[in-house]
């Protein structure tokens, strides 16, 4: 790969770093200014002949998707002959199909974006929807779980159950608790079409009362199912109960929150820089990005 540059996308610099170094590849640092209406300005040097620019899609979400548009057209106009582009936590991906008459395909309008400024292919991780990825002519999706297991392998949980909030996420917290050799169980969430509320069924499938449960899932936004299911969890007798998932979006006080519903402690990949970022993506990710390279 000594034709690769891995470019530091200001929404993922600590990230493109370790890539850069496992790659053994050069980094090109990415100099920003947002101008006071909101408007980013990128300058960068010329990268290599295969550009691999590292940008995560959270908040400002239009932001940091702008920022990836702009870095992959300076790549395109220096001439690379290869871009891709890894983006840990992709948005819109839950947008991947009209669901009211009049609606955007919004990942759809992502997908076409990104190839109309020279992408060629796109990693993510973990991604919300597997439809979304159809809307791409070529993307892959590379799975947190082995990262996250082997972290709370390390953990000295007693007695432990993966659970995942609802049953959507049920394969997921399989395979945790596979890796993990612990028992797995997915609730049973049900949602009011008049007001929203969420509700979660109270009866589970196994007994949690003096075991420690972590909570595993995809997302945690807002936070509502994570406080809803760890409620049910304390109230069913269970010792200590952990949060962890791929991406961490927080929104507003969403930490507090789930902290106070008796969460023990929220652990995320850095995917989304921030507090709760604990465990590393760059080993699956540069391990994608040398298999993809070898096989070309």
């Amino acid at each position: 790969m000594s034709d690769t540059s891995v470019i530091a996308g200001p929404a993922s610099s600590e990230l493109a770093e370790k890539i850069a170094k496992r790659l053994g590849v050069q980094l090109v640092a990415t100099d920003l200014r947002i101008f006071s209406d909101g408007e980013s300005k990128i300058r960068m040097i010329r990268a290599g002949k295969n550009c691999v620019i590292v940008q995560s899609t959270h908040p400002p979400t239009d932001t940091h998707i702008m920022q990836a548009l702009m870095m992959a057209r300076k790549c395109a106009e220096d001439g690379a002959h290869d871009i891709c582009v890894v983006i840990p936590y992709l948005a819109y991906a839950r947008q991947d199909r009209p669901f009211l008459d009049g609606e955007v395909v919004s990942i759809a309008l992502v997908a076409k974006l990104l190839e109309a400024a020279g992408v060629r292919h796109v990693v993510t991780v973990d991604i919300h929807s597997q439809l979304a990825m159809s809307h791409f002519a070529s993307i892959q999706n590379v799975s947190s779980i082995p990262l996250l297991a082997d972290y709370a392998s390390r953990m000295k949980l007693q007695r432990p159950v993966a659970v995942s909030p609802d049953s959507g996420g049920a394969d997921r917290a399989n395979e945790f608790a596979k890796r993990l050799k612990a028992d797995a169980v997915a609730l049973r969430k049900s949602r009011d079409k008049t007001t929203g509320e969420v509700a979660v069924d109270e009866k589970l499938d196994i007994n949690v009362s003096g075991r420690d449960v972590i909570l595993i899932d995809d997302i945690i936004s807002s936070g509502g199912s994570i406080i809803k299911a760890a409620e049910l969890l304390r109230k069913k007798g269970a010792s200590k109960v952990y949060a962890m998932c791929a991406h961490a979006l927080l929104i507003g006080d969403a930490a507090q929150r789930v902290m106070a519903a008796g969460v023990q402690d929220i652990i995320s990949t850095n995917s989304i820089p921030g507090d709760h970022a604990r465990v590393d993506l760059s080993p699956v990710i540069a391990e994608a990005l040398e298999s993809r390279h070898s096989s070309a």
